[in-house]
């Protein structure tokens, strides 16, 4: 809203021109939604703190996790504020990728919310019956699917976009829109599950989003999509000021998540996140180059599958604890330890993904 007023005015004032490039307004994105993160931040813990919005520790966790009883949880809600805040100020609130970005973030981030209030409101309530909150995620993500199979601009609407190749596509036809959904949900449920350690799913949510944003940037500029060899689609460019909003949300929530946590993002930041995430792979034809870069969120998530699978199957756990966190926690590894190790074979796998670019 703000940037189509600031640019309105270039005819009058010619250095208002600046307002029509993308890579300023990413970069005003980016500080407006850090700086307002760590503006309301501590209010917003200590708001958390008085209405006992605390964290639940599972009795059957590491025993260092013990001490983080009563760490409030929710902050999620600082990191939708400032995205939403940053996006309508720099982007173009008419495109409408921005829309379903919008629709997305907040639309997780209320199925979040909800599950959250019923946990810490209620201490003997384990949250939104699954039924109900996936069946919740499902009904959203189908909604995203269908908007964006039925927009008249996207020549690829159907079209899954295969990295290392160049511009290879499958049409999946009407089954783009269940293969939509599952990309949208299993990346919302993926964030979630690796959200289980001090500052670990911020960090590489942080570390996705500046590879994703490079990614749409890319696909946005005619130009360099024609000298990359990737698919260029018009309007999406717009994406990258709403990818620098959500940098510097998660950037400045991991000033209060870092170790050892203040506040804890709970469900309400996790799915909204990688909901997020999910549809932004969706709208950019990234839905593959999205499981390079969250790979340490899709180990994750085969973590808690293969668990559960074997131990229903055979009786035995194959990790100590699941998610694969928790299973070098217990084999001695510092919480810092794994965060940070973590981290780096995230920035590897982005480093993977950036690379598809020159390999195609």
């Amino acid at each position: 809203m703000l940037y189509n007023f600031l640019y309105s005015l270039h005819e009058y004032y010619f250095p208002f021109n600046v307002f029509r490039y993308i890579t300023f307004r990413t970069a005003l994105a980016i500080i407006t939604s850090l700086l307002l993160t760590l503006f309301i931040g501590p209010w917003i813990i200590r708001r958390l703190k008085k209405i006992s919005m605390t964290q639940q520790i599972r009795d059957d966790g590491p025993e260092t996790h013990v001490k983080k009883c009563g760490t409030p949880t929710m902050g999620g809600i600082m990191i939708i504020i400032s995205i939403m805040v940053s996006a309508l100020m720099w982007s173009d609130v008419m495109n409408i990728y921005i829309r379903i970005m919008i629709i997305a973030l907040l639309g997780f981030g209320s199925i979040g919310l909800f599950d959250d209030y019923l946990k810490t409101a209620r201490r003997d309530s384990k949250g939104l019956r699954a039924c109900y909150k996936f069946g919740g995620q499902i009904a959203l993500a189908l909604v995203i699917g269908f908007i964006i199979y039925k927009n008249p601009n996207d020549p690829y609407y159907s079209h899954l976009s295969v990295p290392f190749f160049k511009k290879m596509l499958i049409n999946l036809g009407w089954f783009y829109i269940p293969f939509a959904i599952l990309v949208i949900v299993g990346s919302s449920n993926a964030v979630n599950l690796t959200d289980g350690i001090d500052g670990l799913a911020i960090g590489l949510v942080g570390i996705a989003i500046i590879a994703n944003m490079i990614l749409v940037y890319i696909s946005g500029h005619a130009g360099f999509a024609d000298y990359l060899q990737v698919l260029h689609l018009k309007e999406t460019g717009e994406l990258t000021v709403f990818c620098g909003a959500m940098l510097g949300a998660s950037l400045g929530f991991l000033w209060f998540n870092s170790y050892p946590a203040d506040v804890f993002m709970g469900d309400v930041g996790s799915l909204s996140l990688g909901g997020a995430l999910g549809t932004l792979a969706v709208i950019t034809k990234h839905e593959i180059t999205l499981a390079v870069v969250g790979g340490i969120f899709v180990v994750e998530t085969l973590s808690v599958v293969f668990q559960v699978a074997s131990f229903k199957l055979t009786g035995r756990r194959i990790f100590k604890m699941a998610p694969i966190h928790h299973h070098f926690e217990l084999k001695g590894w510092h919480e810092s330890k794994v965060i940070v190790r973590f981290w780096i074979v995230g920035i590897m796998l982005a480093l993977l993904s950036l690379a598809t670019l020159k390999l195609r």
